[in-house]
C-alpha cells in the first residue's frame, strides 16, 4: 500500500510496511488424532499379548457409566474370564498414616525384582462435595511406577461402597488375563472400604502403626476378626522398641479372638517400608496363609463365595441405576423432595410411593 507520507515533499518521513497478520491457527501446533474405538475382540488380543496401553484403556471402558461403554465392557470381562483366577490377590488396609503407598511400594519392588507380575490397584477417596479424587498413589510409588512388569492404576472410590471402587473386581479379572500374577487392592482405609476389600481378595493386611497413642484402642474390632495378618510399619530408628511391644500386644489380643473360619492363625509381623526391612517376612506370611487354605480347600470355597456375594451387589446396584435413571423417576423426585421440605409427606411415606410407582412403570 503506498502512503502519501513516502511523497518526495515530504522530507525526512518514510512509513514501513506493515507486519502482515498472523494465521489465526499455529502452523507449528501438532495435532493429536482421535483414537480408533477398539471392538471387544481388539480389547481381548490386547490384554492377553501384554498390551499395557490396552489394558488400561479397557479399565477405563469399565469405570465408564456410559450404556455403550459398559455393552463392550461386559462382553471383554467375559471373554477374560476363562484367563482369570491364576493369581494372588491381597488387599490391604489400615490406619490414616500407616504408610499404606509407601509399604505397597517397597513390597511391590521386593517382588518385582523376583520375576513376579505386579498389579497395584490404589482407590482413591473421591470428596463428597466436589466428587473430584487427586489419584495421586502412582506419584507416590515413584520407583515401582518405572518398572517393567508392574501395573499402578489408580482410581476414584466415587462414593461408592465405602470408598472402593465398584468395578475393581472386574478389573482384577482383567489383569489376571494379562498375565499379571499377584494382585494388590488398597484401600482407604475407612468406613465400609475393608468389607469390600475382603470381599474380593485372598489374604487380607492390616497394615499398623505406632507412636499414636494406644494402638489397639484405634483399630476396630471388625476389622481385627478380617485380617489374616498384621503388620507394623515403620519399626525403624527410634521405633524399633515401640513396633515390638506392638507386635507383643497384638499377638495377644489375636489370641482372644475366636478361630477363624479358615483355620488359620494369623501371623503379626514388624517391617519398614523405608529400610526395606521385614518385607520378605510379610510375604512369606502371605504365602504361608495361601498354601495352607488351598491345602485344606478354603481357598477354592472362599472365592466361590465370593463370586455369589458379587452377583447380589451387582444385582442391587443394576436395581439403584435402573431406579435413579428412570426419566419418570428423575421427574418424580424433586416434587418428592419439596413435599417433604413443606411437611406435607413423610420421608418414608415418599420413598414408598416413588418405589411403587417406578412397579408399575416396570410391569
Amino acid at each position: 500500500m503506498d502512503h502519501p507520507e513516502n511523497d518526495s515533499e515530504y522530507k525526512g518521513l518514510q512509513v514501513n510496511e506493515g507486519v502482515l497478520p498472523l494465521p489465526s491457527v499455529n502452523p507449528y501446533a501438532t495435532f493429536r488424532r482421535k483414537k480408533r474405538l477398539l471392538s471387544a475382540e481388539e480389547y481381548v488380543a490386547g490384554i492377553r499379548g501384554g498390551d499395557i496401553s490396552i489394558l488400561g484403556q479397557a479399565v477405563t471402558l469399565v469405570e465408564s457409566s456410559l450404556p455403550s461403554d459398559q455393552v463392550i465392557a461386559q462382553k471383554v470381562i467375559e471373554a477374560c474370564l476363562p484367563f482369570s483366577g491364576n493369581s494372588i490377590r491381597a488387599g490391604i488396609t489400615g490406619v490414616p498414616g500407616a504408610g499404606k503407598s509407601t509399604f505397597i511400594e517397597a513390597l511391590g519392588t521386593h517382588l518385582c525384582k523376583q520375576g513376579s507380575k505386579l498389579a497395584v490397584l490404589a482407590i482413591d477417596p473421591s470428596s463428597e462435595r466436589s466428587k473430584g479424587s487427586i489419584l495421586g498413589d502412582k506419584t507416590r510409588m515413584n520407583e515401582l511406577s518405572t518398572a517393567a512388569n508392574a501395573f499402578i492404576r489408580p482410581s476414584p472410590s466415587a462414593g461408592s461402597l465405602g470408598g472402593v471402587a465398584r468395578k475393581t473386581r472386574e478389573t482384577i479379572v482383567l489383569c489376571e488375563a494379562a498375565g499379571f500374577n499377584t494382585i494388590l487392592v488398597e484401600t482407604v482405609g475407612v468406613g465400609q472400604s475393608e468389607t469390600a476389600a475382603h470381599s474380593m481378595v485372598d489374604f487380607f493386611l492390616l497394615l499398623q502403626v505406632t507412636g499414636t497413642g494406644d494402638e489397639l484402642q484405634g483399630i476396630k474390632r471388625g476389622i481385627m476378626e478380617m485380617a489374616d495378618g498384621i503388620a507394623i510399619n515403620k519399626c525403624d530408628g527410634n521405633n524399633i522398641e515401640r513396633a515390638r511391644a506392638a507386635r507383643v500386644s497384638f499377638k495377644n489380643a489375636l489370641a482372644l479372638f475366636p478361630p477363624t473360619e479358615s483355620g488359620w492363625k494369623p501371623y503379626v509381623e514388624t517391617c519398614s517400608s523405608v529400610e526395606y526391612t521385614g518385607i520378605d517376612d510379610v510375604w512369606k506370611m502371605i504365602t504361608d496363609y495361601i498354601a495352607f487354605t488351598q491345602k485344606n480347600g478354603y481357598f477354592d470355597y472362599k472365592r466361590s463365595q465370593q463370586a455369589k456375594y458379587w452377583m447380589y451387589e451387582t444385582i442391587h446396584q443394576s436395581l439403584l441405576d435402573s431406579f435413579y435413571h428412570n426419566e419418570e423417576i428423575e421427574r418424580l423426585i424433586p416434587q418428592y423432595e419439596q413435599r417433604i421440605l413443606n411437611n406435607e409427606i413423610s420421608s418414608f411415606i415418599a420413598a414408598h410411593e416413588l418405589l411403587e410407582k417406578f412397579k408399575d412403570l416396570k410391569i
